[in-house]
């Protein structure tokens, strides 16, 4: 990960955060976005490497181009994207709000093809880059009570597995990391005391980050479109 240039979006907390904190100490230049600019400041300020925080809502073109001008400005070059922001819904489909679920949509899905968009053609200008994209288990397996937040990521599974084939010629990666439950603030579940339920682990996001580097450091020649 040395002196390569990764954006992480929804940087602010939870999985984003946990990967800036894994990769500062292995030496990668860190461009921080989400929606909280003061989040992001706090997370970068005792990071041992060059950061640049970006406040990037991903529903909007106009935020994520700039994201990448910035970080193009900045260091001359961005090779990775962890398209990682994304929000969750769950619950009775009937009781549900459509408005809801339209914005999870465009969080969780359009979110990912904008931040692709944006910098494919910096990455295919360089003949190099990853893309990798924040999935779920529940983009593999259908959840009784996740119909919306399932079906965002299943788009999203197949629009890694379709361009990952569409790029793979401009020396681009692109991969989807899809872990199960994460212990987050999310399910009010962050003491390590409590993290164990009937024998089950669940993962934290440092688990998921440790992935993610591990995804990222293989050789150029080595593509893991998947983890799960």
């Amino acid at each position: 990960m040395q002196d390569r240039v990764v954006i992480i979006t929804g940087a602010s907390s939870g999985i984003g955060a946990a990967t800036a904190r894994e990769m500062a100490p292995l030496g990668a230049k860190l461009v921080l976005a989400a929606r909280s600019e003061n989040q992001l400041r706090a997370l970068a300020q005792p990071l041992d490497t060059e950061t640049l925080v970006v406040k990037t809502d991903v529903t909007q073109k106009g935020d994520v181009l700039n994201l990448v001008e910035q970080t193009i400005e900045r260091f001359g070059r961005v090779d990775v994207m962890f398209a990682n922001a994304g929000i969750y819904t769950y619950g009775d489909m009937a009781a549900g709000d459509p408005n809801d679920w339209a914005h999870l949509m465009d969080v969780n899905v359009n979110g990912v093809f904008r931040c692709a968009h944006a910098v494919l053609p910096h990455m295919k200008q360089q003949q190099s880059g990853d893309i990798l994209v924040t999935s779920s288990i529940s983009g593999l397996m259908d959840e009784k009570w996740e119909h919306v937040y399932s079906a965002s990521k299943n788009a999203v599974q197949t629009f890694v597995h379709t361009l990952r084939r569409h790029v793979i010629d401009d020396g681009i990666r692109v991969g989807a990391i899809a872990p199960g439950s994460v212990a987050s603030s999310r399910w009010e579940e962050t003491d390590p005391a409590r993290l164990s339920e009937n024998g089950r682990g669940r993962l934290t996001a440092q688990d998921v980050a440790r992935a993610v580097v591990f995804m990222l450091s293989q050789p150029r020649h080595v593509t893991i479109r998947d983890l799960v």
